[in-house]
């Protein structure tokens, strides 16, 4: 016999053991112990379950939580195979332990004790009641009669019987089974948690499931910025690849914007239980993971100081705090670092409770927040766009000097009405009867003098004003990462030929002081103020210093960008740099510091003997019958290092709100002392008509 026979022969018997081998363990297991295993798979069910990932949290830039997660427990009940009166009698130990604690319980049946009555009425308690297959004569009491017997409920106690009735009543709306439960309660405390799991046999069906909640630690800080989550709804589910109707998502703000990031991604776990429901076992198939952290360039305390000063200033305006009352209820801030184009701090007013949206806010609530020409949910400092007024003057004077329409030296003598086009007057003349004398560009921005800029736009045309003020991003957006930020209108030639209007002089007399079409969001604003402090560098606004992956990798910066300009449609612009000469910067600059820092400026009463110098400008815009206030500004004077705009809607004079500049530099700076203000000076603000 040659050794291939031998092999093939070994290799038959081999095949023979292992077939005789199978073929026992079959027998054992469908034979011998089929009956005993057939028994243990009945009394067992298996199910699986989602471990929600923790959403990624939002920080500022120093590391400060501003948005986290926090564990919320719900209590969930499966089917299970006891009889009505278990079930009835584990309700009722279920309602009492979450009484005991103070917890709540889901409770949708209409009718109320003491007296029994109905909860609805009208149309809406007789759809109810035909839904239900209710006589519409019944009354309350044999309504809550008809629930009892139809549930089984063998208990006298009046007020027992209803608090069973309420969770069967929302099993029997929603459907339960052995794999889907019926959450009883969405956030029970950790002390129900703790009786439930310590006596989990007495209480068969009833399931512990824990997941992440989105926290707003600081409550409403930044509220605009952040944005807020809430469920899903059929569109956004349509739209999302990966969600289920269980999911949260981002709504508005970071929130919105970087959900992708934030998200995370789920786990899945597997549950064991007995017949009765009661859990046996639990593994952990797949991990989850939770969602990259975003870092912001906000710093939360001088954010927490704007968003003070910028209320309690509204709130002194409103009163009668500056001599006078005004109908004022909003405003915005924005603080931005002069050299980097980083937000420090962006404050809207009203602001929002990003909490309250989480599980589905009240109707009051959104009513609330969503007032006509006062609504909460407007991010003022990018979704509205105002007019500057004469915090506008600045681009002009630049222009002006940069043409050679005007000079440094050069004085322009305001003799209060301009003889010219329809015969402007000055702010100075309508309110003291005569104009400012002989002012030199300096001057004519301490002063605001609208005659002045009359002369200037008479020498030098809109086309050259409209080229300067496109370089400083007017009328265009910042392409900060937030949604919902609007263009603005820079006036001049441009927008007429898109509107097929014809541009007059009498338009450029009105353009060059901040009026006619011009308007601008204060972020805007903010970037245009920073790019003066800076030597006339265009920067690129952000409000995103970092992604941080789980792992504690960052995201790359381009990478980012490229999503952020995909996600909210942004397309980059690129302006000609106009290479702004700084002496010509520096005349426009001093014009400003002296607002602060001589007798006369019209924030001099504000800024008198304060530590640090500041540059500043304040304006006053007239929108219809309002007057809206801004002041724009800088800090320190001789090396820049931050911005600082505020605009409080129909705060009259923009002196008025200097102060909230002032309290946001000192946080910045973090002064101590304790400087006195001149607020009963008369406000020497101009009124540019």
């Amino acid at each position: 016999m040659d050794k291939r026979n031998i092999r093939y022969n070994i290799l038959t018997i081999l095949v023979y053991i292992i077939g005789i081998i199978i073929l026992i363990q079959l027998f054992n297991l469908q034979i011998v112990h089929g009956e005993e295993y057939l028994e243990q798979s009945s009394s067992r069910l298996t199910r699986e379950n989602t471990i929600f990932a923790a959403r990624g949290n939002i920080l500022d830039r120093n590391g400060n939580i501003i948005a986290g997660t926090t564990t919320r427990y719900s209590l969930d009940i499966y089917k299970s195979k006891i009889d009505t009166n278990t079930l009835n009698s584990t309700l009722l130990d279920v309602i009492k332990v979450l009484e005991s604690n103070k917890d709540t319980y889901k409770d949708e049946f209409p009718i109320k004790l003491n007296p029994i009555e109905f909860t609805i009425s009208g149309d809406e308690l007789k759809k109810w009641l035909k839904n239900n297959e209710l006589d519409e004569n019944l009354t309350a009491e044999q309504v809550l009669q008809e629930y009892k017997e139809k549930y089984e409920i063998t208990n006298e106690n009046i007020e027992e019987v209803r608090k069973i009735i309420a969770i069967r009543y929302g099993i029997e709306e929603e459907g339960y089974s052995s794999m889907s439960a019926y959450t009883i309660s969405k956030n029970i405390s950790k002390e129900s948690v703790a009786v439930f799991e310590e006596k989990s046999a007495s209480f068969p069906g009833i399931a512990i499931s824990s997941s992440p909640i989105r926290t707003y630690i600081r409550g409403s800080l930044a509220s605009h910025t952040i944005g807020y989550i809430a469920a899903i709804n059929e569109d956004e589910l349509k739209q999302n690849e990966g969600y289920s109707m269980n999911d949260y998502i981002g709504k508005a703000g970071v929130e919105y914007v970087f959900e992708p990031y934030l998200r995370g991604e789920n786990g899945k776990k597997q549950t064991d239980m007995s017949i009765d429901g009661t859990t046996t076992g639990e593994y952990i198939t797949k991990e989850a993971v939770q969602g990259d952290d975003v870092v912001l360039t906000i710093d939360a305390n001088l954010q927490e100081t704007a968003e003070k000063a910028l209320k309690d200033n509204i709130e002194k305006i409103r009163t009668g705090g500056f001599s006078e009352t005004r109908d004022v209820n909003a405003g915005a801030v924005v603080v931005v670092d002069v050299k980097t184009g980083e937000v420090l701090a962006l404050a809207s007013y009203p602001d929002f409770e990003p909490e309250l949206f989480r599980d589905g806010i009240s109707t009051e609530k959104w009513n609330e927040y969503n007032q006509e020409g006062n609504s909460s949910l407007i991010n003022r400092t990018i979704q509205s766009a105002y007019a500057p007024g004469s915090i506008f003057k600045m681009v002009s004077a630049i222009a002006g000097l940069e043409t050679g329409a005007v000079n440094r030296t050069e004085t322009i003598y305001d003799t209060g009405v301009y003889p010219k086009g329809y015969h402007p007057k000055c702010w100075y003349y309508t309110r003291y009867g005569t104009g400012h004398g002989a002012l030199n560009v300096s001057g004519a921005i301490k002063n605001s003098c609208n005659y002045y800029f009359y002369e200037l736009i008479t020498r030098m045309g809109i086309e050259d004003l409209e080229k300067y003020a496109t370089y400083f991003g007017l009328g265009q957006k910042t392409n900060i990462e937030l949604p919902g930020e609007v263009s603005g209108t820079l006036a001049g030639k441009t927008l007429y030929d898109k509107l097929g209007e014809t541009w007059y002089y009498g338009n450029s007399l009105s353009a060059v002081i901040g009026q006619a079409e011009n308007n601008f969001t204060p972020m805007q604003i903010a970037r245009y103020i920073a790019m003066l402090a800076n030597g006339g560098k265009a920067i690129n606004i952000t409000i995103i210093k970092d992604i941080i992956h789980e792992d504690g990798t960052k995201e790359d910066k381009n990478a980012v960008k490229q999503y952020v300009n995909n996600k909210l449609g942004l397309t980059e612009v690129n302006t000609e740099n106009l290479d702004i000469k700084q002496e010509n910067l520096d005349a426009v600059l001093e014009g400003m510091k002296s607002v602060t820092t001589e007798t006369g400026g019209t924030a001099y009463g504000v800024f008198r003997d304060f530590d640090i110098e500041v540059g500043g400008k304040t304006g006053s815009s007239e929108v219809g019958d309002k007057v809206n206030a801004w002041f724009a500004g800088f800090a320190p004077f001789d090396d820049p290092e931050i911005a600082v705009v505020v605009m409080v809607e129909n705060g009259a004079h923009g002196s008025y709100t200097a102060e909230v500049a002032k309290e946001i530099i000192e946080e910045h700076f973090k002064l101590k002392e304790d400087i006195k203000e001149d607020v009963t000076a008369s406000p020497d603000t101009e009124q540019a008509n």
